[in-house]
């Protein structure tokens, strides 16, 4: 048995020597100085083996295939506060659900909230999330979580096995934050803010003809109207009162 210990190559050969030996002392044919032995020495080998195992397309000293992540870190962090103060001021949610977040994690939520609003499901990656809101990727997956907690939104996570996952799922199941953002792009001006113009036909007119769509109508001559023909007021005024009469 301890020749059979020291020439096993693979964890398999070690498990079958293990169920050997202690089927062995159960039997009586080996005793419990000699089955502890043969135990330690299994150990000791099973270790050995275990050491040389490297896994296969991973490089040494690495324990995933993937590349190591990058930490995001903010070029300009006055910016990144200015914006995560002025998304949390903009109102994400209803106060009495706003009240249950810091300034940071409402800032996570407007711009999920906004994702939603937008395309009904946030499908945004969470380094993605947490740039747009000038947080840290740890404070935007705390938001995410603490809201699901509160029941207002759900996660649907998309594993795949072998390969790097997709970004998480994310739908606001609130009914009261649903109504809050409704009513918020109600209120949304529509156009730009212009007004609606009626422009009018533009066709040339020549004289003594007018617009088919604009019937057509007669303007009152302005009564004393007279060229200016370089004569003096108290002159006019005369000549105006004479066409009166």
């Amino acid at each position: 048995m301890a020749s059979a210990i020291d020439g096993a190559r693979t964890l398999a050969q070690m498990d079958e020597l293990s169920r050997q030996i202690w089927q062995a002392h159960t039997s009586g044919a080996v005793d419990d100085a000699g089955a502890q032995s043969l135990a330690e020495r299994l150990h000791a080998r099973r270790g050995s083996i275990r050491a040389g195992i490297v896994p296969v397309g991973v490089p040494a000293g690495r324990v995933s295939l993937f590349p190591p992540r990058r930490r995001p870190v903010s070029s300009d962090r006055i910016a990144s506060r200015d914006r995560r103060r002025l998304l949390a001021c903009s109102g994400p949610m209803p106060p009495t659900l706003a009240s249950r977040f810091t300034t940071g994690e409402l800032a996570v939520l407007r711009i999920v909230a906004d994702e939603v609003a937008e395309k009904g499901v946030c499908g945004l990656c969470i380094d993605a999330i947490a740039a747009r809101a000038g947080v840290c990727r740890r404070l935007a997956q705390n938001a995410i979580r603490l809201a699901e907690g509160d029941g207002l939104l759900t996660i649907q996570e998309r594993r795949h096995q072998g390969r790097r996952s997709d970004p998480n799922l994310l739908r606001i199941i609130s009914r009261e934050w649903q109504a809050w953002m409704r009513r918020a792009r109600g209120n949304q001006p529509k156009g730009g803010g212009c007004k609606s113009l009626h422009p009018t036909d533009k066709g040339v007119l020549t004289p003594g003809t007018t617009s088919p769509a604009v019937p057509s109508k007669k303007l009152p001559e302005r009564q004393g109207r007279l060229e200016d023909n370089g004569s003096s007021q108290p002159a006019r005024v005369a000549e105006a009162a004479k066409a009166m009469r």
